[in-house]
C-alpha cells in the first residue's frame, strides 16, 4: 500500500502533538499540577496515528490507562484532555476521571480504564452492540502486554469468535508489564499466538511503523466489517519513559532505550517526508511552533478552568436506562 503526502503530514503532525503533549504532561506532573497516576505514551505514537488513518470516525476505540493520546487522535481537543489531567470541570470526564479515565461519547472513545484488562470484555461488548444493531462499525480494543495475563481476555476471545464480533484486539507490546519483561511473565513470548487457540486471525505487527500499523488495522477492520469476526494484532512497540511517572526504569539499561530510539516513529515519518522532499526545514519549524502554541493554550485553558463543584460528587455514578440497554 502506498501513502500520499497528506497522509504522512497528518501522521507527523498528530504524532508530534502527542509527543509534545505528553512531554509537557510529564513536566506538569513533576510540578504537582497533575496529581494521581500518570502513564505517558512517548515512543508508542505510531500505534494510534497509524490506526486512526485506517478507520472511520464512527468506529469505536477503548483502551487501558495509558490513554491521553487516543482521544486526541479521535478528535478531542487537547485542552479538554489537559483539563482532565488537572481535574478541572472542563475536562473530557468533567474532572472526575483524571489521567486514567478519559472518555468522549461524542468522539466514540470509551475509555480509559484503570483496572488492568478491564476494558477487554467491554470492547467485545461494544462490538456486540454494533452487531446487534446491524451497522458496520468496528471496535478497536487496546491492551498492554501485561493485561493479556487476565482471565477476562480468554472469555472475551471465546465469545468474540463464537459470535463473530467486529472487534480488533490490539496488544500494545512495549516489552514490559510495569517493570517485568514478557520473557519473565509468559511462556508464550510471541503474544499474537494467544489468539490461535480460538482460531482467531492473529498477526504480529511493527508498532513503530505508521505504515505497518495502518495496513494491519485496515485489513482487520475490513475483515470485521464483512462479518468475519475479530482479529488479534500484536503491535510490537516501545515506551521511552517508565511505566508511570513514579517508575525510574532501573530494570532496563540506557543502551537498550537508546537502541529502540533509533526506530522513533516520528523520526521515521519525518525521514520519509524529507526523502520525498515533501517537507522543508522551515515547515518543520512551523509544525513545531504550531504544536507548541497548541499545547501552551491547552495548559492555559486547564489552569484557568474551575474545579468541579462539590455538588457534582454524586452525579454520573449511575444512569437511568431502559432494560435491556443496547447502545444506539
Amino acid at each position: 500500500m502506498k501513502f500520499n503526502k497528506e497522509t504522512y503530514l497528518n501522521w507527523y503532525e498528530l504524532m508530534l502533538l502527542m509527543r509534545r503533549f505528553e512531554e509537557r504532561a510529564g513536566q506538569l506532573y513533576i510540578q504537582q499540577k497533575i496529581r494521581g497516576f500518570c502513564h505517558l505514551y512517548i515512543g508508542q505514537e505510531a500505534l494510534v496515528a497509524g490506526a486512526e488513518s485506517a478507520i472511520r470516525k464512527e468506529d469505536r476505540v477503548i483502551t487501558a490507562y495509558r490513554d491521553h493520546v487516543h482521544p486526541i487522535a479521535r478528535g478531542v481537543e487537547a485542552k479538554y484532555i489537559m483539563a482532565e489531567l488537572f481535574a478541572k470541570a472542563t475536562g473530557c470526564s468533567k474532572g472526575k476521571g483524571g489521567s486514567m479515565h478519559m472518555f468522549s461519547k461524542e468522539h466514540n472513545f470509551f475509555g480509559g480504564h484503570g483496572i488492568v484488562g478491564g476494558q477487554i470484555p467491554l470492547g467485545a461488548g461494544i462490538a456486540f452492540a454494533d452487531k446487534y444493531n446491524g451497522n458496520d462499525r468496528v471496535t478497536l480494543c487496546y491492551m498492554g502486554d501485561g493485561a493479556v495475563r487476565q482471565g477476562a481476555l480468554h472469555e472475551a476471545f471465546n465469545m468474540a469468535m463464537l459470535w463473530k464480533l467486529p472487534v480488533l484486539f490490539i496488544i500494545e507490546n512495549n516489552n514490559y508489564a510495569m517493570g517485568t519483561s514478557v520473557e519473565r511473565t509468559s511462556n508464550v513470548h510471541e503474544l499474537y499466538k494467544l489468539g490461535l487457540s480460538y482460531d482467531m486471525p492473529s498477526v504480529a505487527v511493527d508498532g513503530m511503523s505508521c505504515e505497518a500499523v495502518h495496513q494491519a488495522i485496515a485489513a482487520a477492520a475490513d475483515f470485521a466489517r464483512k462479518g468475519n469476526g475479530p482479529t488479534l494484532l500484536e503491535m510490537k512497540t516501545y515506551r521511552y519513559r517508565g511505566h508511570s511517572m513514579s517508575d525510574p526504569g532501573t530494570y532496563r539499561s540506557k543502551e537498550e532505550v537508546e537502541e529502540h530510539k533509533k526506530q522513533d516513529p516520528i523520526e521515521l515519518v519525518l525521514a520519509t517526508l524529507k526523502k520525498k522532499t515533501w517537507i522543508t526545514d522551515k515547515e518543520v519549524e512551523s509544525f513545531e511552533a504550531k504544536i507548541k502554541a497548541q499545547v501552551d493554550e491547552a495548559i492555559k485553558f486547564a489552569e484557568e478552568s474551575p474545579y468541579p463543584d462539590p455538588s457534582e460528587l454524586y452525579k454520573d455514578v449511575y444512569t437511568q436506562a431502559d432494560y435491556p440497554y443496547i447502545m444506539d
